[in-house]
């Protein structure tokens, strides 16, 4: 443990020195240089003599805590992120933890990833089949160009509608696409909906809106946008904010990008592209298998 009476070199030996603990019967080993990372926690407190220490009967630093996921609180103080097992079930227990530890930083990162990751995909079934199929179909609009109160030019242009029939074994899965893809419509934002409430199926329309089409002419088709919004996050007075940016999705690539992205990320593997396994992004058809 660090000597606040000895001199500045043995300090700053000490700081490096192994130090042992039992947190709740689970042994750590660690420096003081890690456990008074954050000068204001707790184990601050503890490790630069401000509260007195307990020993076990082995001589190790007693802490009567939750050992098992303190190794997530220690892992924080050395590497400042917080690194989670896929499935992980105890965010309560450490969220308490870290409030215990007085830890501000970890509990923002906790927030984040309870905001960021939904109950029902901390973890997920092994197995589950993702089955997604894409369409485009060109349609030539014709429509008035009001230039006065009787003088009307007719013009044309195309536009592409985009269709994607998905279905997903894992029921959770398809509740969070819904909450990252959103329609742009003239009320705002939509999310889509699943086809039926029993099924695990989403089918996703939607048509960008071309330069040369005037906005009126967009919203008389009802056509709609289709966006997808990733959570960012900014630091300032040591706070963490969090807010969704949503982006245009303007083609099918865009749409197969952002999809793979978030699907990567919940553990799938892609199974089976077509017609060319080569040109992922240009897929007619997809399947991804959570392993």
């Amino acid at each position: 443990m660090l000597d606040l009476n000895s001199s500045d070199d043995s300090k700053k030996n000490s700081l490096k020195d192994p130090v042992c603990l039992n947190v709740g019967g689970e042994t750590y080993t660690t420096t003081v240089d890690t456990l008074t990372r954050c000068r204001d926690s707790m184990l601050g407190a503890m490790f630069t003599g401000q509260v007195p220490m307990l020993r076990d009967s082995c001589g190790n630093i007693f802490i009567d805590r939750d050992g098992k996921v303190f190794r997530y609180i220690l892992n924080y103080l050395r590497s400042g992120s917080l690194d989670l097992p896929y499935g992980f079930t105890e965010l309560a227990l450490l969220r308490r933890e870290a409030d215990f530890f007085q830890i501000p930083r970890l509990l923002e990162e906790i927030r984040y990833y309870e905001v960021s990751v939904p109950l029902g995909l901390r973890g997920g079934p092994l197995g589950a089949i993702m089955i997604v199929k894409v369409d485009s179909k060109v349609r030539v609009l014709h429509f008035n160009l009001r230039h006065g109160p009787e003088n009307y030019e007719l013009r044309t242009c195309s536009v592409r509608a985009f269709t994607v029939d998905l279905f997903c074994t894992w029921r959770a899965f398809l509740g969070l696409l819904c909450e990252r893809f959103s329609y742009r419509t003239p009320q705002g934002l939509n999310s889509p909906h699943l086809c039926h409430p029993r099924q695990n199926r989403l089918k996703l329309e939607w048509v960008p809106k071309p330069d040369e089409l005037p906005q009126e002419q967009y919203n008389k088709q009802q056509y709609r946008g289709l966006t997808f919004s990733s959570p960012e996050v900014t630091w300032s007075d040591d706070m963490m904010n969090m807010h969704y940016s949503p982006c245009e999705i303007t083609d099918m690539q865009g749409f197969v990008e952002e999809l793979l992205k978030i699907s990567l990320a919940e553990g799938f593997k892609v199974d089976l592209v077509s017609p060319d396994p080569a040109d992922i992004l240009n897929c007619t058809s997809l399947r991804l298998v959570k392993s």
